[in-house]
C-alpha cells in the first residue's frame, strides 16, 4: 500500500517551500501527493437569492483562479516527476478542510507552509499552520 501525502498550498513562497519539501519525501518513500488548495469560505452568513447567486458566480470564479494560477501548473509539474498527485481545491476553513481530507483521501502526514498569503489575518486570529498543528489526526509538517 502506498502511502499519501497531503500538501497544502496558497501560490505563497512559503507553500512552494512546502511543496518541493513534500515531493522529495514522497519520490524517497514512494508515497502518493495530494494537492489541496482551499479558499476560506464562511457558510455562516445570511444572504438574499440575489447575494446567494452572486456568492456563487464568485466562489466558481476563484475555483477557476486557484486552478489555473496555481494548482494545475504545480499538478502538472509533479506529475512530470514521475510522482503519482492529485488535485484538489475546496472553500471553508482552512485548517478544518484540511484535516477532513486528511481523512478522506487517507494521508498519513500533512506539509503545509509556516506562512501563507494572509498575514494579517494570521496575525489577528493565529496561523493556518498552527491551527492545523493542534486540530489535524495526523502529523503536521511545517516548512520554513
Amino acid at each position: 500500500m502506498t502511502d499519501t501525502f497531503l500538501l497544502a498550498v496558497d501560490g505563497s513562497e512559503p507553500a512552494g517551500r512546502a511543496a518541493e519539501f513534500a515531493k522529495a519525501r514522497a519520490k524517497a518513500g514512494g508515497a502518493r501527493l495530494v494537492v489541496a488548495y482551499v479558499i476560506e469560505w464562511s457558510p455562516y452568513t445570511f444572504n438574499t437569492p440575489e447575494e446567494n447567486e452572486e456568492r456563487h458566480k464568485r466562489r466558481e470564479e476563484e475555483i477557476a483562479k486557484a486552478k489555473g494560477q496555481v494548482l494545475d501548473p504545480l499538478v502538472a509539474a509533479i506529475e512530470a516527476q514521475g510522482l503519482e498527485v492529485e488535485g484538489v481545491v475546496r472553500h471553508g476553513n482552512v485548517a478544518e478542510v484540511l484535516s477532513g481530507l486528511a481523512g478522506e483521501k487517507g494521508a498519513c502526514q500533512i506539509f503545509i507552509g509556516r506562512k501563507g498569503l494572509s498575514k494579517v489575518k494570521a496575525m489577528l486570529f493565529g496561523s493556518v499552520a498552527g491551527t492545523l498543528v493542534q486540530v489535524s489526526p495526523v502529523p503536521v509538517t511545517v516548512v520554513p
